[in-house]
């Protein structure tokens, strides 16, 4: 064998080695300032607690704020896949930054994996949305769980009041859907900014078309203003709000003027008081423990296991992917593609996923419970409970 040749197949033996042992990088963009920081902290607080390695190889997370605003999550999304040469995107927070995100997943054929609730990220299923996954449950599940609770109470008449952007709107429109199957009249649409103090208008407008309850539609703190000064002009009717609440910071910001809500929920809200036969239990109570050996008890919210769940696919679809490519590659994002929709019950946080090509979020209704808050905690409310 030659010189040359020698120290050409040792080159191509070092390259190979090199390939080999090539990092997995996840490009993150959430919102862990702005509107919807109470739903971003504690995702960030989650990345950090993901994997380093999957399948043997090293992982390195490239988190980055998007304060909330969507320009900013699509600025952070470009320079994670055109600087940072991520494998996949995780994030974001909110509906609306992660819509604006998926032009960029599809352009850079990178997998994304949302942690924001709407359906219209996932559906309708075309050549941009199959790069693009979700973890929160979907809207329309949700919006059954809370007819079905408020024709069981024997509400008649609803009142809604949401963001006014893709959050708000979507949910108006699958919880009308909800609504007509359980004959549930809507008797009035309102819309409010995250970012407005005051939403007295909308409340008298609500008040006077005296709902027996009102659903309200928005998410983290600023969720919290349409029921407080609801409670100020004195309604006594139910309140319902969404899964977009649940964390401690609503609580917090709520006080006694939240006390008696109810909302769906992803039973890892209250995972230590499901039944022992809940499929999710399990899975649940080992993220509520990570979670909280790291942040300390009662620190949990459902926003950080959404983040969890992105992370817990992710880890099942690598050692796939790396059969067919290695990291850094086009080929490698596409097999992780591949895998991630190929995903069979994979035990999460809130639920049971289970993906397909035309299922990009994969939870049934095992991922869905209804609580209620009493005395400043979140309380199960088992099914036949209205």
């Amino acid at each position: 064998m030659s010189k040359s040749f020698k120290l050409v197949a040792a080159a191509a033996a070092l390259l190979a080695a090199t390939l080999a042992q090539a990092d997995i990088n996840v490009g993150v963009t959430l919102s862990a300032t702005g509107p919807a920081a109470s739903l971003g902290i504690p995702e960030k607080n989650t990345v950090a607690l993901m994997p380093k390695t999957i399948a043997g190889q090293k992982v390195n997370y490239i988190v980055l704020d998007d304060a909330s605003d969507t320009t900013a999550a699509v600025s952070n999304a470009r320079k994670l896949v055109s600087e940072h040469k991520v494998d996949v995107l995780l994030g974001s927070t909110t509906t609306p930054n992660s819509l604006a995100m998926i032009d960029v997943a599809a352009e850079s054929q990178t997998p994304m994996i949302s942690m924001a609730a709407s359906a219209r990220i996932v559906e309708p299923m075309d050549a941009k949305r199959k790069w693009v996954f979700k973890t929160p449950q979907n809207d329309i599940m949700m919006s059954l769980a809370i007819a079905e609770h408020m024709a069981a109470a024997g509400v008649q008449n609803v009142a809604f009041i949401g963001f006014s952007d893709a959050y708000g709107e979507g949910w108006y429109q699958e919880f009308s859907k909800a609504a007509a199957l359980k004959k549930l009249k809507i008797v009035a649409n309102e819309r409010y900014a995250r970012t407005d103090t005051s939403v007295t208008g909308q409340a008298l407008k609500i008040m006077s078309a005296r709902p027996d309850a009102v659903l309200i539609a928005g998410s983290g703190t600023p969720a919290a203003l349409p029921q407080k000064t609801l409670k100020e002009r004195g309604f006594n009717g139910k309140v319902y709000q969404t899964h977009g609440v649940a964390n401690a910071d609503f609580l917090r910001v709520g006080g006694k003027d939240v006390e008696g809500t109810l909302l769906p929920a992803g039973p890892v809200l209250v995972a230590d008081q499901l039944p022992a036969t809940h499929p999710v239990k399990k899975s649940a109570q080992a993220y509520v423990a990570t979670y909280e050996a790291a942040h300390g008890k009662g620190s949990v919210s459902t926003f950080g296991a959404h983040a969890w769940d992105a992370g817990l696919l992710m880890a099942a679809a690598v050692p796939a992917a790396l059969k067919k490519a290695q990291p850094g590659t086009p080929e490698f994002r596409s097999a992780l593609r591949d895998a991630l929709e190929s995903s069979k019950e994979v035990a999460g946080a809130h639920g049971i996923f289970t993906m397909s090509a035309n299922d990009h979020l994969g939870l049934d209704q095992r991922a869905r419970v209804m609580v209620k808050i009493e005395n400043g905690a979140w309380k199960y409310q088992p099914a036949t409970q209205p």
